[in-house]
């Protein structure tokens, strides 16, 4: 289990932008805002647990266990990092409720189902295995800084890329508080990769393109594993891209619907 260390600052960046057999169960990470906006309003019956009590993340966690998570490191990321702190005050009472939630900018912050699946399926990878954690990570959107905070707990460092310039302060601001000492945060295109840090043993990407961008495959390392949505005849699917010696072996898991990839800077 990789525990979280204290002390020091995360790392911030700002680049400029540069020119270059399914499920039948459908993942929604990234509902219509309205749709979120909607349930945020709906009144939640109070618990008379505090949020900042370990209760409420214990139940979420066992409630993962319950719909088959099983690393046990992984449970214990969602466990220890507190998804109220990254969510609108307002939206507090909802944040232990495996619902999307918006976040701003017409973004929302995934369901804890949804992030646990893919981050469940990097730990899966050979890289990983072999590391005992997910090493290097790319992690493509950061938002509100949710996911990223969670795979600071599984990797040895993680560089973690957003377009949206409130977003980026935001998140910023989100894992300052908490202190996370192994992430690097970069203003920036995030389907042009972060070539200076790689190669990569886990890519991550909470948006959906066409075709998974060069720069991703490129920066993978031999041995790592790229999980990302990616659009399959007119519909977006979970793919899972490993690299080995000789070339890239591709499964496409359960169909999903995420944000549109979009490159340029906000």
């Amino acid at each position: 289990m990789t525990t979280r260390r204290r002390g020091f600052p995360i790392a911030l960046e700002r680049v400029a932008s540069q020119a270059t057999t399914p499920r039948t169960t459908v993942l929604r990470p990234q509902r219509p805002l309205d749709e979120a906006v909607r349930d945020a309003r709906a009144p939640v019956p109070p618990t008379g647990t505090g949020l900042d009590s370990t209760a409420v993340r214990e139940r979420m966690a066992a409630r993962l266990r319950a719909d088959g998570v099983t690393h046990a490191g992984l449970l214990q990321a969602f466990h220890v990092v507190p998804r109220h702190a990254f969510i609108d005050t307002a939206l507090a009472a909802q944040a232990y409720e495996d619902t999307s939630l918006p976040i701003g900018h017409g973004q929302t912050i995934s369901k804890p189902s949804v992030v646990a699946r893919m981050i469940e399926l990097l730990l899966q990878g050979e890289a990983a295995r072999n590391l005992g954690q997910l090493g290097r990570v790319l992690e493509i959107g950061t938002g509100c800084g949710y996911q990223c905070a969670l795979l600071a707990q599984l990797a040895r460092s993680v560089v973690s890329i957003e377009r949206i310039g409130p977003l980026f302060d935001k998140a910023r601001e989100h894992l300052a508080s908490l202190r996370f000492d192994r992430v690097r945060l970069i203003h920036g295109d995030g389907a042009l990769g972060h070539a200076p840090l790689a190669p990569y043993q886990s890519i991550i990407a909470a948006a959906v393109g066409d075709t998974l961008p060069p720069a991703w495959l490129e920066q993978l390392d031999v041995g790592g594993r790229l999980v990302a949505p990616v659009q399959v005849d007119r519909r977006q699917m979970l793919v899972v891209v490993d690299r080995g010696p000789s070339g890239y072996k591709r499964v496409h898991h359960e169909e999903v619907r995420f944000v549109p990839l979009k490159s340029g800077l906000v």
